[in-house]
């Protein structure tokens, strides 16, 4: 009983996972190629199935290979989170899966919980063993839940010290016009498509947060659907003029003809990210139109 049940709950995380994806496929899509280019997202939901489905029959080969699989992905995420990706979208569970060390935890959590599986009884035990496991469950969820409440209590306190604005600040007097041509597209990647967008970074070497932002900033330049183009303060001081651009860290994001789609002054990598999801949801706006 208690192996069957084990086993079911684990199952149905793989399942939850593999339906997060499907609820939202080309968010996820595009989330998971951020994660690692390689990943087809299609593959990772069959994956997710087929695991969910030998563990849920039993098969402790099943339960093993979604150790290693989950172990796979918390590699990847830890990767991810080195670079600076800290805050990007994973698709781990479906679109709103964020990188970070709770979803680093919680792969390599399931990746013991799959790999410990076949040491589970399969028999049924004893009213002695039932009663201290149920003891040890809820003094391990008392833990648990008061560990929540302070880490809950200092964001919430943090969050009251210092309320930042979630996108980059987009003024319309400074930068580029939107749609506007920005004159960049000689100096785009050759890859940039319909499909695609580019992201102009204006950095200097005199601004500490874009010292301390770079290693994320690079990371956009294996991102499969974004060419990036860094244009320093003094070396491309031409188009810093032409451009009026107000400082740094400042981003612009173009289609690949060069057209401004959208700008801003960031100072997070989530910041920078929210400047291409402008451009994406203008896109889509105008197609549309």
């Amino acid at each position: 009983m208690l192996h069957l049940a084990v086993r079911l709950a684990l199952a149905v995380v793989l399942i939850g996972a593999a339906a997060a994806k499907l609820r939202r496929p080309a968010e996820s899509r595009d989330a998971l190629r951020g994660l690692a280019s390689h990943l087809d997202w299609r593959a990772v939901v069959a994956a997710e199935i087929l695991l969910a489905a030998g563990v849920a029959a039993g098969f402790d080969a099943a339960a093993l290979a979604a150790a290693a699989f989950l172990l796979a992905g918390a590699l990847l995420l830890a990767r991810a989170l080195r670079a600076g990706r800290e805050g990007a979208p994973c698709g781990c569970f479906g679109a709103r899966s964020r990188i970070g060390r709770p979803a680093v935890a919680r792969a390599a959590l399931l990746a013991v919980a799959f790999a410990a599986l076949p040491l589970v009884p399969r028999t049924d035990p004893s009213a002695e063993a039932w009663l201290a496991g149920g003891l040890a469950v809820t003094l391990a969820g008392v833990a648990a839940l008061g560990v929540a409440v302070l880490a809950l209590a200092r964001e919430v306190g943090m969050l009251r010290l210092a309320v930042g604005p979630q996108g980059a600040l987009e003024i319309a007097e400074e930068g580029p016009p939107l749609g506007s041509d920005s004159g960049l597209a000689p100096h785009l990647d050759p890859r940039v498509g319909d499909d695609n967008l580019a992201l102009a970074v204006f950095t200097s070497d005199g601004c500490g947060m874009c010292r301390r932002l770079a290693p994320g900033i690079q990371a956009f330049a294996r991102h499969p659907h974004v060419s990036l183009l860094e244009l320093d303060e003094v070396r491309d001081a031409v188009h810093w003029r032409r451009m009026n651009v107000p400082g740094s860290p400042y981003a612009v994001a173009l289609d690949g003809s060069g057209v401004v789609l959208a700008k801003g002054t960031f100072n997070s990598l989530a910041q920078l990210e929210s400047v291409l999801a402008a451009a994406e949801r203008r896109l889509r706006e105008a197609a549309r139109a």
